[in-house]
Formats: C-alpha cells, sequence, structure tokens
C-alpha cells in the first residue's frame, strides 16, 4: 500500500460520496445504505436504468457530478476491469469490487486479477469477490446482502477472509458494538494488514478481530500488529485452514510436532494477538474488550446466585488460568454481617436467594466483596424468556447494584446459557458500560484471553521485539551433515556436546583406549538420520570386548536396513548422564515465518507425549524461559521427588546459542538435538541432526 492508496482507502472508510456500478447488486447496496442510514450523496451508474433505490441513475462515470470516494462494482469481469481504470484516472478514492472470476477461479482468473490491480493503480481496492464494508460509525454499507448489527459510537473493527462469514457475524444476536467490517476477498491489492495499519489508528476502533486464511506477509502483519498493541488496539484471531507441514520435514521429529496451525500459534503468543477457536468466542471476547477492557491481572471476584454456578464458574476459571483468591479476612468478617446465615462466604460468592433481587441487600454485599481489589468481576444470571418476565425487575436490579459496586474495573453480567440474555437486557447493560456475555465459558475464555494480552503487551513494551528474519524464499535443497561434523559445528557455537572421536573401525580400540570407557558408539552416514531405527547406535559398551562385538553387529544391522548407509566410519563418545530431564530442540528455517524454534519433551518420551512447544525467532532469554515453563517436562527440571534441580541456566544458554548460531549460518535449514540433556550441572547435546543447504563438508 503506497502513500496514495493509504490516503485513499481513508476515502473510501469514510466517504463523503457512494457511486454504485451494476444492476440486481446495486440495488441492494443502496437499500443497505439506506438502512443503515447514509447521509451523503449516492450515485447509481446504470446506462440501462432509469434510477436505482429512488436515486437517478447516471449513464456512465463521465456523467457523476465529481470523483466519487466510494464505489461499489458488480459488474462483470472485463467491464470491471475498465472501470477501474476510469476511476483511477478520475481520481476516485477507494472501490469495493464485488466481481468475482478472477484468482480464484483458476489461471486465467490470476491474469485477469493482474490486469484488475494494474487497471486499479492508486485507487484502493478491496477485493475483488469480497462482500465489501460497512462503516457503523458514520453510516455507510457498501454490502450486496441486508446486514445487521449496531454501534454506540464505539466498536470492533472485523476483517475476514470469508465473505459470508462476515455477513454472519453481523447478524448475531449478541449486541456486539461494531465499528467496521470488511470482507477482504482475494486481496489482490489490499490485505489484512493494511486494514489493520489504518483500523488501529481509529479512534472509536477499540479492538480488531480477523478471520485468517492465511497471511500473505508475515513481517508486515509482525510490524502492524506490534502498531496495534502499542496504540492499546487488542487483535483477537479466528485462524482456521492450517495443516500439518508435509514430508518435507519428515527426516526429523519437528514435522509431526510444529506445523502450521503451531507456526500461527507462535507468532500471535509473540504479539500478543488472542487466539480464539470459534466465531461464537471472536465475538464474546471482542465485546468484552471493547465495552469492558482489558484486566490488568487475573484475580477475577465472581457472584452468583446458585451453588451449582458458582462450581461450574470456579471450574471453567481454574481450567483457563483465572485467579479465584479467597476473601480476605476483613471482607469475610463484613460479608457474614450482611449475608444470610445460609450463605457461605468464598469466591465465587452464592448470594443465595434470601437476598436476591433486593439491590438495597446486595449493593453492600457486592460493594464490600469487592473491596478487596480484583482485576475483573462477573456476575451469572440467566434471565427469564419473553411473556415469563415477571421477575427481570429483580435481576436488573442485582444487575445494577452488581455494576455500581464493580465501578473502575472490567466488569461482565453473564448468561450461563448464549440464549438467556435479552436484548433489552444487553442494551441497557452496554448503556452502563458492562459487558453482557453470553455463555459461561465464553465469558471466562474473553477474561482470561484479555487478561494474557494485557500482560504480554505490558512485556512487549518492556522489552522490544527484535523483528523476525524472513527468508523469503522456499528452503533451499538441503543434505544431511554426518552428526560428527554437525557436533563439531555446535561445540564451536559454545553448545556442550559429549568428549568424542572419529575413527575407523580398525582404528576403534586405540581411540577408545585413550578416550576411556563407558563408551556409545555411532555409525557416520549422510542416510542414517535415525540411528536407533537402523541398529546404528549402542550405548553404555564398558570394554575393548564389547566394543568389538557392537562393531560387528552394527555392520550387520545396517547392512540389513539400508546397504548404501553402511559406513567405515565410527563416532566413539563418552557416556553422559543421567540426565535429570530430557529436551528435544530443534531449529528450522520457514519461507513464511523465518526461523521456528520447536521444544519437547526428548528421548523416548517425544512422540509418546507429544509435549511440545514452537517459538518464533529471534527471541529473548525469558522467552525461551517461558516457553521452557510450558513444557511438562519442565516439572523433572525443577526437581522431582527429592531429586535436584537442573540447571536451567545451561539450558537457557544452550537455546540461545543455538538461535543465534542458526541465524548466523546461511547455510543451515533444520536442526535438530535429541536428546539435550539437562544436568545439575551444564546441559549437553547427546544426538544432533543438522541439514545444510549444498554439500556437506568432509569432517576431520
Amino acid at each position: 500500500m503506497n502513500s496514495r492508496q493509504r490516503a485513499n482507502l481513508l476515502r473510501l472508510l469514510r466517504p463523503r460520496h457512494v457511486a454504485v456500478l451494476g444492476g440486481r447488486d446495486a440495488v441492494v447496496v443502496a437499500g443497505e445504505c439506506a438502512r443503515i442510514g447514509f447521509p451523503g450523496p449516492f450515485w447509481p451508474v446504470n446506462p440501462k436504468r432509469a434510477e436505482i433505490g429512488g436515486h437517478r441513475c447516471f449513464a456512465s462515470l463521465d456523467d457523476l457530478p465529481e470523483a466519487p470516494d466510494a464505489v461499489f462494482l458488480a459488474v462483470p469481469r472485463e467491464p470491471a476491469i475498465e472501470a477501474l481504470a476510469k476511476l483511477d484516472r478520475m481520481g476516485a478514492g477507494g472501490v469495493v469490487c464485488y466481481t468475482a472470476g478472477f484468482g480464484e477461479t483458476g489461471e486465467a482468473g490470476a491474469l485477469a486479477e493482474q490486469r484488475l490491480v494494474a487497471a486499479a493503480g492508486d485507487l484502493a481496492l478491496i477485493g475483488p469477490n469480497c462482500y465489501g464494508l460497512i462503516n457503523y460509525v458514520d453510516r455507510v454499507a457498501l454490502w450486496p446482502f441486508a446486514h445487521g448489527g449496531s454501534c454506540p459510537g464505539y466498536g470492533a473493527a472485523i476483517i475476514t477472509q470469508s465473505g459470508m462469514l462476515s455477513s454472519d457475524l453481523t447478524m448475531s444476536q449478541r449486541s456486539v458494538p461494531f465499528a467496521y467490517m470488511i470482507s477482504a476477498g482475494n486481496q489482490s491489492q489490499l490485505h489484512l494488514e493494511d486494514f489493520i495499519d489504518i483500523l488501529c489508528e481509529q479512534p472509536e476502533v477499540r479492538a480488531i478481530g480477523l478471520h485468517i486464511e492465511g497471511l500473505k506477509d508475515i513481517a508486515r502483519f509482525e510490524a502492524v500488529a506490534l502498531k496495534a498493541l502499542e496504540r492499546a488496539i487488542p487483535i483477537v484471531a479466528l485462524k482456521t485452514g492450517t495443516s500439518r507441514i508435509g514430508a518435507e520435514l519428515t527426516v526429523s521429529h519437528t514435522g509431526s510436532l510444529s506445523g502450521t496451525r503451531e507456526l500461527y500459534d507462535a507468532l500471535f503468543d509473540r504479539l500478543g494477538v488472542i487466539r480464539v477457536a470459534s466465531p461464537a468466542q471472536l465475538l464474546e471476547t471482542l465485546k468484552f474488550l471493547c465495552v469492558a477492557g482489558a484486566p490488568k491481572g487475573r484475580r477475577l471476584g465472581a457472584f452468583t446466585c446458585s451453588g451449582g454456578g458458582a462450581t461450574m464458574l470456579a471450574d471453567h476459571a481454574e481450567r483457563v488460568g483465572l485467579e479465584i483468591p479467597q476473601p480476605s479476612p476483613g471482607a469475610a468478617a463484613v460479608l457474614r454481617g450482611l449475608l444470610p446465615f445460609t450463605a457461605t462466604v468464598s469466591n465465587p460468592l452464592d448470594y443465595t436467594t434470601p437476598i436476591w433481587g433486593m439491590p438495597e441487600k446486595t449493593g453492600p454485599v457486592f460493594a464490600a466483596f469487592l473491596a478487596d481489589g480484583y482485576d475483573a468481576a462477573v456476575i451469572l444470571q440467566d434471565y427469564p424468556a419473553p411473556g415469563l418476565d415477571e421477575s427481570k425487575p429483580y435481576y436488573l436490579g442485582d444487575a445494577d447494584a452488581f455494576v455500581a459496586a464493580a465501578r473502575g474495573i472490567p466488569a461482565a453480567v453473564c448468561s450461563t446459557l448464549p440464549e438467556n440474555m435479552d436484548a433489552a437486557t444487553r442494551g441497557h447493560l452496554l448503556a452502563q458500560g458492562v459487558a453482557p456475555m453470553q455463555g459461561l465459558h465464553e465469558c471466562l475464555n474473553a477474561i482470561s484471553g484479555a487478561a494474557w494480552h494485557s500482560a504480554r503487551r505490558d512485556a512487549l513494551l518492556a522489552q522490544p521485539l527484535e523483528p523476525l528474519r524472513i527468508p523469503g524464499a522456499a528452503a533451499p535443497e538441503a543434505v544431511m551433515l554426518d552428526e560428527a561434523t554437525a557436533k563439531q559445528r555446535l561445540a564451536a557455537a559454545g553448545i556442550a556436546v559429549p568428549p568424542g572421536v572419529t575413527a575407523a573401525a580398525d582404528e576403534a580400540p586405540a581411540a577408545a583406549a585413550r578416550l576411556g570407557f563407558p563408551l556409545a558408539l555411532k555409525m557416520l552416514s549422510e542416510r542414517l538420520p535415525h540411528k536407533t531405527e537402523a541398529g546404528a547406535v549402542r550405548l553404555n559398551l564398558a570394554d575393548a570386548s564389547a566394543l568389538a562385538d557392537a562393531i560387528r553387529r552394527m555392520r550387520r544391522d545396517v547392512e540389513d536396513y539400508d546397504p548404501a548407509a553402511l559406513r567405515d566410519r565410527f563416532l566413539l563418545e563418552k557416556m553422559i548422564g543421567p540426565p535429570l530431564a530430557e529436551l528435544m530442540v530443534s531449529v528450522r528455517r520457514d519461507p513464511q515465518f523465518g526461523f521456528a524454534m520447536t521444544l519437547a519433551s526428548g528421548g523416548v518420551l517425544i512422540e509418546l507425549i507429544e509435549d511440545a512447544v514452537t517459538i518464533l525467532l529471534p527471541a529473548s532469554r525469558s522467552e525461551f524461559e517461558a516457553a521452557l515453563d510450558r513444557l511438562r517436562v519442565s516439572r523433572l527440571m525443577k526437581g522431582y521427588r527429592g531429586r535436584p534441580a537442573a540447571d536451567r541456566g545451561a539450558v537457557i544458554d544452550a537455546l540461545a546459542r543455538l538461535a543465534s548460531h542458526v541465524a548466523a549460518a546461511a547455510d543451515i535449514v533444520e536442526v535438530e538435538i535429541n536428546p539435550l540433556f539437562a544436568l545439575p550441572q551444564g546441559a549437553v547435546a547427546v544426538d544432533v541432526l543438522m541439514r545444510v543447504a549444498g554439500q556437506p563438508p568432509v569432517s576431520a
């Protein structure tokens, strides 16, 4: 997006006047602009019609009073390309290209899309093959179907890569405050990143929601996501269409542990983007952020008028990492004087039915409870259905008392079931700045995600990220180094490896005598990525006789496994350990995401429990440590059942040195250490697999 396209995108978002080109679809757009209340001139262009939507039609673009700020284009493919070129020459602002038949249809369509982009010039072009744009704040709907949604003057900006989903979101019965809805379509010119860049600057936007099928420019996404974060605009992402990385990574364990989904998770974790798993969760999280705001921490104060509700709330809050601290002794003493004798002072607080619907009694209870200080507050209320609403004033009485007591912290009134909160109640709560949340799990997930975002934002502002280093091309053709050569490279980078020597079979006895027993023996061959499967490794060899027998057996086993892998070259190493924990560590070069490091439980556990986490590089020591803490195996490193703690500092050093080495070495495509032994003192790379571009060097 160049500077003129950027200026034109602002014109498109907030147009003074709108032109539409087309027939039936143009009629719908006219109706939608009328529905939302667009106040500016509306100019249909159609030589075959006298009027559209009550507006006089112009025969051609040349007849318009001036160059339009916004255009909705719904004509066939070739006329659409011609119209774009004309609009660019006229100095129009931007175009929603509803027309399909471009890159989504195959090679001919892709060529047509290239012509479309060229014709657009400096226009801001949304699409093609998209639904378009709704600006709820300024009341503009460049939209080809009936739309829903409302705006109290602020709200979420949502960008989707699915037209139908964007339409569905507008129709939701959840009272999410909307500021903008953009269906991006093919993104031939403007991408999700461009919209984020502009929307995070708009004062009415309080959060940005994304539906992502795929990102075209990871580095650009990183830049605009950090811009939004700096401006305190949270981003919530619904990522669909992930898949495991394919056969090019099957040589290592990384392919089974870190695919496309894990890389996107790592990207979102890195940038403070809240990930959600469903459209409902997307909307509820955006609602909470826009109305209540992001909590500064994870301490939640919760109220119910049901023991069952309190239990469900506490259970799920714990599951999503929210803290439910119990009332302080002082608060508990006050509460015992305010509550019926049947109530138990706890968090969540079941304040019981004897005082339900009596705000003169529930209000002091809520205030005394929240005086302890919490980061967020929630009350669980399911409202009666229409026709059964004689009790509704009692619910609203408690809700209003809760709102008054929770003033100053993010707060939500939540229905256990999504449908158990009517539109009038939602509107009543929105007007008071309290989020009307629908669904107990969705509510608590939203609060947890918002609190995580706050913590991540604080960390990123305190320690800014180094930008990702994106190769920009597919990984080069790679060959595998033998393990001795790979370990020489790691040792030169400051990563500890076992003491070892290489030798032919007839040299092995003398080499072993110099090195000392017990030993590990490995056959060195670039065709043996996984030595255990081929019988190419023997451990705990106690003497020369055991060594000779191991060499004989190894030759036979490898020849049976793959005759072409047989070599008369062996690596003899001192046995290390036993370790306190075994880790698998890999770094690989991804053409889209750059360098990615995967940490996992190593050794025999790697495929048994799939305990893994992926982070993108470069990363700080604190990020390496946080990733390590997310592994279940990290418990072993802290000392387990009387065992000593592992040297975490040495493990972090090894991770940082590995990351730096791979980044500095232009030829490394992938390196995997499995296992990395975490010892009481130090960390040692016991087994190493390394793939590099080009021909491997001959090891000494």
